[in-house]
């Protein structure tokens, strides 16, 4: 944990997103790495043959891209927030409006409500086109530590 907070340390003061993920094992496994486009914070899942889930159509793994949606969600949290603890999952709904195409799938989320304890964020994937998303989340974090 403590490389997580030396991680989140060092990209408060070096404002470079894209060398967060190089510590967290599961996001480099995942290809999703993050890049600040115009102010705005974007996840980037690279497209790998490991991410298809039906090699008939073939079309992207419906979890593949639920990963994508809630880390781009945490780390929405973690860079508007002044804490260094990582957000934890309470819940999580994934609409999938179409399927994902073998090809980079784009997402960028929005913290809908911020409580002292609780936090609300939507996110939203796509890929060629922006204005046609692929999926969209719900999801609520537990961001107050101070039960642990």
């Amino acid at each position: 944990m403590s490389h997580l907070i030396e991680a989140l340390t060092e990209l408060r003061s070096s404002g470079d997103v894209s060398r967060i993920t190089e510590r967290i094992p599961y996001a480099r496994f995942m290809g999703i790495g993050f890049e600040l486009v115009e102010g705005e914070l974007l996840g980037r899942m690279r497209y790998s043959d490991m991410l298809v889930g039906n090699p008939a159509l073939p079309a992207l793994h419906g979890g593949t891209i639920s990963a994508l949606l809630e880390t781009t969600a945490i780390f929405q949290l973690v860079w508007e927030q002044e804490t260094l603890v990582l957000p934890k999952t309470v819940s999580i709904t994934v609409d999938f409006l179409r399927s994902g195409k073998p090809e980079d799938t784009w997402a960028h989320a929005i913290v809908t409500k911020l409580g002292r304890r609780v936090a609300n964020v939507r996110a939203v994937a796509w890929q060629a086109d922006r204005d046609r998303p692929i999926t969209i989340a719900n999801a609520h974090f537990l961001i107050d530590s101070s039960e642990e």
